[in-house]
Order: C-alpha cells, then structure tokens, then sequence
C-alpha cells in the first residue's frame, strides 16, 4: 500500500485500518485489508520477545521525595510568583482596551439618563422619595455592573489557572492577591466616573466633602459585588452557570436593600439577609450621606422638615457612614475568604503514582525465542503471503507500507 502524494501519512494508515460503511462492497473490501495486514503483521513479526526488569530499586518513598523537590524547584518563592502574576495581572487588566471601553461607556450612559430623570432635585417633600429612588438605583447599577464583569470572565481565567497551578507553576494566595491588587485602580475607575457625571446633574448634596464620601461608598461597593463575582465564579463550572447564578443572588440582596422592605418588617427567618446584603449598606450609607444636615420645605405641621427626620421615618437612621462602609469591608473580606477556599478545595487532583515493589518488578515468566523450523509452511499460508506481499522499500520512493 504505497501513500498518495501530498496525503498525511497518519491519516493514510488510520484509513488503512478502518472500515468504510458507505456500500457493502467497501465493507467487505476493507475487512478483506484489514485481516490481511493482521497476518501479514503476525508472519512477519519478531518471533524473540523481550522481557527487560526495571534497574535500579527505587522506592515508593523516593519517589514521592524526587517529584515534591521538582515541584518546589519549579515553584519558586512567594514574593517571586506574587511579583510576576501582579505584573502579568496588570498587563491584562490595562491591556483589556474593549471592555474598558465598553464599561467606561455604560458608566456614563447610565449616569447622564439617571442624572436627566433626576433633573436637579428640589427641597420640596416629593423629593424626598426622589432622592432614595435615585441612591437605590445608583447602588443597584454600582452593584450590578461590577458583578456581570466578574461573572463573565472570571471561570474562563480559572480553567487557565487550575493548569498552570497543576503543573505547580504558583501557589493559590499569590495569585489571589495580585490579581485583587492590580485590580483596584480598573475598578476603582468607573463608579468614580459614574458619581462624577451623576451627582452635578441631580444635585445632591452641594459639598466637595459629601461628594467624596458618594464616590468613597459606591467605589467600596464595587470592589464588594467584584468579590461576590468571584465567589460565584468559583461555585460554577462554565461561565453560563455563572451568569445564571450570580444575579439571582443579586436580586435578593436588592429585594431585602432597605428601600422595598425595611430591616424591621424582615420576617424572623430572613432576618440575616439585610445584614449580609451589600445593596442594603451601600444604600443606607448613601442616604446618610445625602440627607443629614439638608432642609426640606414644609407647608404643613406634619411635614418632614430636616433630613434627620426622613431617615429616621424611613428606619435608616441610628448609624453613621463609617459603620456602612465597615459593614461593606466584612462582607468584601467574606467573600474573599469564601473564594480561597472554593479555589483551594476545587483544585484538580490526580492520583499519586508510586514506584512498584522490587519484588513486583522482578519478571516471574521466563520467554523464550521460538523455535524455528525448516519445514515449508502449509499450502493456504504460502498463498495468502504471496496475496499481500508488497514491493521491497526503496529510501528514495514515497512511503510505503
């Protein structure tokens, strides 16, 4: 069987060896081939076997002991692997020129048709809900843009990551860590971009100082729904259970974020979900920080006159900003904790292979060479030799089977 030119050799022989079910005469014809390479291939094979033990008595124990130094060698120190994935984290973060563009876009999108339905909000007492609408959709939209970001990348990175960390290229807290590092400038980038094109436009409260505690809370916010990502990214296999799974969660949060039902009217059994919520801090820190100190119109007695009063009307009082921006830290650091610990337990393992024991390795059958006889061979095997054998090899011709 001589190989076509400009044909695969590899594919040649897989359609050498294999059955062509198109028509029955194909089907006879390659069985035919096939059972004729088979005794052509026990004819004409070695008749000697050989049989060569193991050298050397290497142990289980030694074994064990040579792969772990070549690991820890390849491995290298921590701050050495901190130092590279924090450059290389970098690189891909900054580098990643479409989806920043893409998210600095949404950011201020959203931002000029929020601040355009909230057109320079007022004193007036129909403003009061206008302002928490507005600080509700602002830590719904904060929240919700950071968490589909990290939901959407975040399992493919981990498929990468699993491989190299099997091949032990780095531990798992370098690369934890320098990713969270070199992510914080990006991230940090549009609720800063958002909070300066929202607040003029709705103008809220008129101080440079409330201005930075605005972009402080959304900012913290952000990094907490970033980790969440990565907490759901590291539950789910593919990135599509991912965005399945992360804003259902979400909406529980904003269901229980302080604006539809207050932390009072919690039934008994859902009681630790405003506290775990990260919508419902952000939300109650941005209300803190736009209505204390503000004074609204009054046309009756009734009426709510200092921002103090709607606040605690609305059960959002009692606390300060610095206890919603803590709050925040706790559930940002949980949900770090949490994502160590899926990765670290997630991790691909594979079954330890130990050197056999010197008396397994030890050959228990003796082979021998067959013995050759000088008797013809039968009538029926001379025919089907001389039925498939082939042209000698020439190393100048094409390949040849």
């Amino acid at each position: 069987y001589q190989c076509p030119d400009h044909v695969n050799p590899a594919e040649f022989l897989a359609d050498l060896i294999s059955i062509d079910y198109s028509s029955s005469d194909s089907v006879y014809s390659s069985n035919k081939r096939i059972d004729a390479l088979v005794e052509a291939f026990s004819t004409q094979s070695s008749a000697v076997l050989y049989a060569t033990p193991l050298t050397g008595k290497t142990g289980p124990k030694q074994g064990m002991k040579f792969g772990k130094k070549i690991a820890a060698k390849r491995k290298g120190g921590w701050w050495r692997q901190f130092w590279l994935l924090l450059k290389r984290a970098w690189m891909q973060a900054s580098r990643d020129g479409p989806t920043n563009k893409v998210r600095a876009r949404m950011s201020i999108a959203s931002a000029i048709i929020f601040g355009s339905v909230f057109w320079r909000m007022g004193r007036s007492q129909t403003s009061i809900l206008d302002r928490m609408g507005l600080l509700q959709v602002t830590a719904i939209n904060t929240a919700m843009a950071a968490l589909t970001k990290t939901v959407g990348v975040f399992p493919k990175e981990r498929a990468i990551v699993d491989r190299e960390r099997a091949k032990g290229s780095y531990a798992l807290g370098p690369y934890l860590l320098s990713k969270l590092i070199a992510e914080i400038p990006v991230g940090a980038a549009f609720p800063l971009m958002f909070g300066a094109v929202l607040y003029p436009m709705a103008r809220l409260h008129p101080t440079f100082s409330r201005f930075g505690k605005f972009c402080g809370i959304v900012t913290v916010e952000s990094f907490a729904a970033s980790a969440m990502g990565l907490t759901v990214g590291s539950m789910v296999p593919t990135t599509e259970a991912a965005m399945a799974l992360g804003p259902s969660l979400m909406t529980v949060f904003i269901v229980f974020g302080g604006y539809y039902v207050t932390a009072d009217n919690t039934p008994i059994i859902f009681r630790w979900i405003p506290r775990a919520s990260l919508i419902r801090w952000a939300f109650q820190g941005l209300c803190i920080n736009e209505f204390t100190g503000l004074k609204f119109d009054c046309q009756n007695s009734f009426d709510i006159q200092t921002g103090e009063q709607a606040l605690y009307r609305y059960s959002l009082g009692g606390t300060c900003i610095r206890d919603t921006v803590i709050a925040q830290s706790r559930i940002l650091l949980f949900w770090y904790s949490t994502t160590y610990l899926l990765l670290e337990k997630n991790k691909p393992k594979y079954l330890q292979l130990k050197a056999p024991a010197s008396e397994q390795i030890e050959p228990k059958l003796k082979l021998e060479p067959l013995l050759e006889t000088d008797q013809p061979p039968p009538l029926k095997q001379v025919e089907q030799n001389q039925q498939v054998e082939s042209t000698p090899v020439d190393p100048t011709e094409p390949f040849i089977l």
